[in-house]
């Protein structure tokens, strides 16, 4: 998505003003090709915490929680497949890529207040699907 996203901007950089910030204008051609893409495919797999391997944990040595934290990755997965696509996005942003409320509003086209209304509610959502099983 990272290198479509530069082709995409590349391509639209005649709509770029240059009067206003880069950063905000290529998140936002990023976040609608995600958007797109969620529309379009329905299904998508996250990449959540690296499983348990190397010096760590090795699952030869401690395969119970290995076996577990593999179980509890699929679980978030597919609660995660299940939110709706808005609230999909912005839990995506906030906690994967790291951005701040501002910096979601700005490249999702939201107010600050629906940013964290969202993340909010996709908090809450995951809470309600993931308490009797995490």
């Amino acid at each position: 998505m990272t290198q479509e996203t530069f082709l995409r901007a590349h391509e639209r950089l005649s709509t770029y003003d240059s009067e206003r910030p880069f950063g905000p204008w290529i998140r936002r051609v990023g976040a609608n090709l995600c958007l797109n893409n969620i529309k379009r495919q329905r299904l998508i797999t996250l990449p959540l915490d690296e499983e348990l391997e190397g010096p760590t944990a090795k699952v030869e040595e401690r395969p119970e929680p290995a076996r577990l934290q593999k179980e509890r990755s699929e679980l978030i997965r597919d609660a995660m497949l299940e939110l709706p696509a808005p609230y999909r996005v912005v839990i995506e942003l906030r906690h994967f890529f790291d951005l701040s409320y501002k910096e979601i509003a700005d490249a999702v086209g939201l107010p600050l207040s629906d940013v964290k209304s969202h993340l909010f509610r996709a908090r809450k959502l995951l809470a309600e699907r993931l308490s009797p099983d995490v």
